[in-house]
């Protein structure tokens, strides 16, 4: 067996989260060669990947369990543009509370170095600075866990494992803990009741406020976790889509990284679980059962039809059903491969579909990693179209025109409203709007660059503009970044 030395770290790069303990200033960037003596594991990931982020719970608990030994560094390599700004991965790690160092590889330099060619992938490196595996691919969990506990019993003996060292401030994040929102993802605007429904995602918690931002109740601890019961004592972590029904006063809330349906009663001030097993679901191939007993796969956003729930189930790839009545909840529609494929059930696939909404007759789904805006027809045999986008995993831009030749850049909500369907598309910071019949798609807001201004038409900034709805003539917008719900006067 040949060993092979690990490629050393560019000292030159933007790091993150690389202030050690009583280290020097010229000391703050990590090397191969300085951290010799430990074992270290390379994430290689990129913030907008479904699959990047369900690697990040085992990342956790490998460096806590092995916090002596171990050190763990983040390799952000930028599929879309957008993830090449290094501020853009730093909003990302103080999202997805990231404690371990991260290399901004905006050009996938350090990927290249490594032979690198998915995402996510472990470089796993012994203590005299070989590699020793590596592995594509999440679910990786308990072969991670088992090599560092050879390793480390192997390096014990010679003594070269370094237990003293490793430990790194967090570069803090001010505006997130001022802030009264963190990140929110969805919003649901209610006429009827006068009513913001907020997904205060980064605060794990559900905000509601009046149409003009005042605030009237907090749904939630603010602490991660899963919790049923009263209003003041539930958790969840990482809510992102809702439902609301003003009849029966109950908002269905899509309880994303729980890999749950949550239901919220307001008469009865109750939160209760719907559908889920709080584990994560590795079956891709379409299925289904009882809504309890079926585990899911990052349920993100959600649309309701009489008494059908349809879920874009983003670590599946999938559409899903749920049947509020007979309790049940099944795939709709795609294969669970990663593509943008037409057609009907037997072939089609989505790309991580993070946005949803309909007009009655049709579903239409912001596919956020084909850059694409699709349609599924509703009946006994759903058939998917796309509208507007390439349909391409690498075909993203900035474009506005017809069909294929429009290019967003991840977009993750749509909203249909006045016959239109409003996106936004979140990496090119805009607000878009698509015409569901023709496929023209045409800005109607925002620079292009990311920032927080209002204004009208070009002159507005936004940053990673996520989720939207519609009420009044008002456009709502969670703005995820500036941590802010903005809103549009369509008139």
């Amino acid at each position: 067996m040949v060993n092979v030395r690990a490629p050393e770290l560019p000292q030159n790069f933007t790091w993150i989260n690389c202030d050690r303990e009583a280290a020097s200033e010229g000391d703050r960037p990590l090397s191969i060669k300085s951290l010799r003596g430990r074992i270290v594991i390379i994430d290689f990931w990129t913030k907008g990947c479904i699959n990047c982020l369900h690697v990040i719970p085992d990342l956790k608990y490998l460096e806590q369990k092995y916090s002596e030994y171990l050190t763990i560094i983040g390799v952000h390599s930028a599929k879309f543009e957008h993830e090449q700004h290094p501020d853009s991965v730093r909003q990302a790690v103080w999202r997805y509370e990231i404690t371990h160092p991260v290399i901004v590889d905006s050009d996938r330099y350090i990927w290249e170095q490594y032979a690198v060619r998915a995402w996510p992938t472990f470089v796993v490196i012994n203590s005299q600075g070989y590699i020793v595996a590596t592995v594509r691919g999440e679910g990786k969990r308990e072969f991670l866990d088992n090599l560092v506990q050879q390793l480390i019993e192997e390096s014990s003996g010679k003594k070269t494992v370094d237990g003293q060292s490793g430990k790194f401030t967090l570069e803090p994040n001010q505006t997130l803990r001022l802030s009264p929102l963190a990140f929110p993802s969805k919003v649901i605007a209610c006429q009827q009741s006068n009513s913001l429904f907020i997904a205060d995602t980064g605060h794990h918690r559900l905000v509601i406020a009046s149409l003009d931002g005042e605030t009237k109740a907090v749904i939630g601890t603010g602490s991660a976790g899963w919790v049923d019961g009263d209003l003041e004592i539930a958790q969840f972590c990482e809510p992102m889509g809702m439902v609301f029904n003003h009849e029966q006063q109950v908002i269905y809330v899509a309880d994303t990284v729980n890999h749950l349906l949550r239901k919220i009663d307001l008469k009865t001030r109750q939160v209760s679980t719907l559908a889920g097993t709080g584990t994560q679901s590795r079956y891709l191939f379409p299925h289904g059962g009882k809504a309890l007993e079926t585990a899911l796969n990052s349920p993100w956003d959600l649309v309701k039809i009489k008494d059908q729930l349809y879920i874009t189930m983003a670590g599946s790839h999938q559409i899903w059903m749920m049947d509020l009545t007979e309790k049940t909840i099944q795939t709709l529609i795609g294969t669970g491969a990663e593509f943008c494929v037409n057609g009907s059930c037997d072939i089609a696939a989505f790309a991580q579909p993070s946005g949803i909404t309909t007009n009655g007759d049709e579903l239409f789904i912001a596919d956020s990693e084909t850059s694409s805006i699709r349609a599924v027809t509703l009946g006994n045999f759903p058939v998917v179209r796309t509208i507007c986008g390439s349909g391409q995993l690498f075909g993203f831009g900035d474009v506005d025109g017809i069909g294929e030749n429009v290019r967003l850049q991840h977009c993750l909500g749509v909203a249909y409203a006045s016959g239109y369907l409003w996106v936004t598309d979140t990496y090119n910071h805009k607000l878009k709007r698509v015409n569901p019949t023709t496929g023209e798609c045409q800005t109607m807001s925002g620079s292009g660059k990311a920032g927080l201004q209002d204004g009208i038409g070009k002159d507005v900034y936004f940053s990673e503009p996520s989720g939207l709805s519609y009420a009044c003539n008002y456009l709502y917008i969670a703005d995820s970044n500036n941590h802010a719900i903005r809103r549009i006067n369509l008139n």
